[in-house]
């Protein structure tokens, strides 16, 4: 961006007295002046043509720019932002580059004998491009638009008066039917037949008054052209959600069939996770391939209604405005994208639903599993227990038996040794208090270890 005229070069730099600029600051700071208007000097003859640049890269449509007349050395570095104005004869051309499609505006003087007594005149063969320069740019037309800005005295604002004017107007469009305004609260009136000729342009005649500035006629172009280019652009999401409507008819069919299974429960779980992740699958495929153009319809929508709010529209009488138009013509398919849109995300949440419902019911099914799994663990305790109780009873009879045993070969050996006693008296009465003995420390052995646990 070129310093004002008034700043000296003397001056120091505003990064002198300022701390470090952000990367971004004077790219942000100059896309305010990234695409100016056009100053246009009536009467003039603009041939607008928009195309698709998906897959065209700069390198492409630089290499076409450079065709036009003593433009053989134009520098790619001048495409980088995205907008370009180049001048070849009398003829003006600008080129500007959005996200999804680039323009091209070509401004010449309005040839001789043209007028609004001129019935649809051949208006291409005035423009000096190298042949076939407009067929051959690169990318896929989405609108194309010629348009003639005239000056003459505007009527008074009286039907009579308005009538003869548009009568006079209406001949450049063969005698059909037109959308007119009176734009800028009716500074200038605008008349379109949204009609594709046999040339394949659409045809715009603004009329505005003796005295409107250069500038003001190239804010009326660019405004116009923007309604027509972003009206079509939105228009785009439409056949999206008529291929879609199948599709989103089979999957809400078969999520209801998958709901009503998952009801009676007349299929397995496996089955229909099964069935779920496919459809969850088809919804998300489906999302991630419209999202985009979704979000565009609506914001493409959106710079249609500002564009017309702009204009300023006052109606003539007896023809509908262009906002009247876009209203009736354009509001219904856009609704239609968005109740799709909607039906979309709302198939998406739905699927979200039944995985959840699925899910339950299988931990449901797994929790009684798990329940049964403890009954049995139960169970199967309470048996080891009993178990462990008859082996501890036969433990202490054996160990009873062993230890009377031992008092019985210690009896036998005092007798042998002279002692006056009967070992088989002396042990049986021993007997019970040896039973106990072994009880009471077997079950201070227990009591340990619980203590311990």
């Amino acid at each position: 961006m070129n310093p004002p005229d008034d700043l000296s070069v003397s001056e120091p730099r505003f990064t002198d007295v300022l701390p470090p600029d952000d990367p971004l600051r004077e790219e942000l700071h100059n896309e305010v002046h990234a695409r100016p208007s056009a100053r246009i000097r009536l009467p003039v003859l603009i041939v607008f043509v928009a195309v698709l640049n998906e897959g065209v890269s700069r390198e492409r449509e630089c290499e076409h720019l450079r065709r036009l007349p003593g433009q053989e050395g134009l520098p790619l570095e001048r495409l980088k932002g995205n907008f370009v104005r180049l001048r070849f004869g009398d003829h003006t051309l600008k080129w500007e580059r959005h996200s999804e499609f680039t323009r091209y505006s070509i401004v010449q003087p309005l040839p001789e004998g043209v007028g609004l007594g001129t019935s649809d005149p051949v208006l291409l063969d005035a423009l000096v491009t190298p042949p076939g320069w407009l067929r051959d740019i690169p990318g896929r037309t989405v609108a194309a638009i010629k348009m003639v800005m005239l000056q003459a005295d505007l009527p008074d604002p009286t039907p009579q008066a308005q009538a003869v004017l548009m009568a006079q107007a209406q001949q450049w469009f063969g005698g059909r039917t037109v959308v007119a305004s009176q734009l800028g609260g009716g500074h200038s009136w605008a008349l379109t037949d949204f009609r594709l000729n046999a040339s394949g342009f659409e045809r715009i005649l603004v009329i505005t008054p003796p005295g409107t500035t250069e500038t003001r006629a190239g804010r009326i172009s660019q405004r116009l052209f923007e309604v027509e280019t972003y009206r079509l652009m939105a228009l785009r999401g439409l056949p999206v959600v008529k291929a879609l409507a199948p599709m989103l008819a089979d999957a809400e069919a078969q999520l209801s069939l998958i709901t009503a299974q998952l009801e009676n429960k007349s299929t397995s779980e496996q089955q229909l996770l099964d069935q779920l992740v496919a459809l969850a699958a088809r919804v998300e495929r489906a999302t991630a391939e419209n999202v985009y153009r979704f979000s565009a319809t609506r914001a493409y929508d959106d710079l249609v209604s500002q564009r017309i709010a702009e204009l300023r529209e006052k109606p003539i009488p007896g023809t509908q405005t262009i906002g009247e138009f876009m209203q009736r013509r354009l509001s219904p398919a856009m609704a239609t994208v968005a109740a799709t849109a909607q039906r979309l995300a709302s198939l998406s949440e739905r699927v979200s639903r039944a995985s959840a419902l699925l899910r339950t019911r299988v931990d449901i099914v797994t929790e009684a599993q798990n329940q049964q799994l403890l009954e049995k663990l139960t169970r199967g305790q309470e048996l080891q227990l009993r178990l462990q109780s008859t082996v501890e009873g036969l433990s202490i009879a054996a160990i009873s038996y062993y230890v009377v045993s031992l008092l019985l070969y210690a009896a036998k050996a005092g007798k042998a040794a002279g002692l006056p006693i009967q070992p088989e008296v002396a042990v049986g009465a021993l007997i019970p208090l040896v039973l106990w003995a072994v009880w009471r420390t077997t079950r201070r052995i227990h009591d340990k270890l619980k203590r311990v646990d």
